[in-house]
């Protein structure tokens, strides 16, 4: 079944594009949780980080490098960001597709729930 993100991917659902390379599609969360809210998705489609395991490391390591990028190309190298990824129903998983969120642009919390 298609999610959001195969549908933004496919550009049938538009989205605030940050970054979007041949692997991976940045844009803007359209309900974000912080001055600065991009969403890091792989245009090879995970259901959940669990699924990353059967990845190649090179693959799984191009992800993560182009979370870093996209942190970058906005400016929030610099003072900080956080980056989270949500797992499944304990951790909160809102889309089944594996995701990062960054949220930076001023001095998040340090508190976790």
């Amino acid at each position: 079944m298609d999610t959001i993100f195969d549908k933004i991917i496919s550009k049938t659902i538009p989205a605030k594009i940050v970054l979007e390379t041949p692997r991976l599609l940045a844009f803007h969360d359209i309900n974000p949780q912080a001055p600065v809210h991009i969403l890091v998705i792989p245009k090879k489609k995970a259901v959940s980080m669990d699924e990353l395991r059967e990845w190649d490391d090179a693959t799984v390591g191009q992800f993560f490098k182009g979370i870093a990028e996209v942190a970058r190309s906005v400016g929030l190298n610099e003072n900080g960001y956080r980056v989270v990824l949500n797992t499944n129903l304990h951790g909160c998983q809102s889309v089944n597709y594996v995701h990062a969120h960054i949220l930076g642009g001023h001095q998040l919390s340090g508190s976790f729930a």
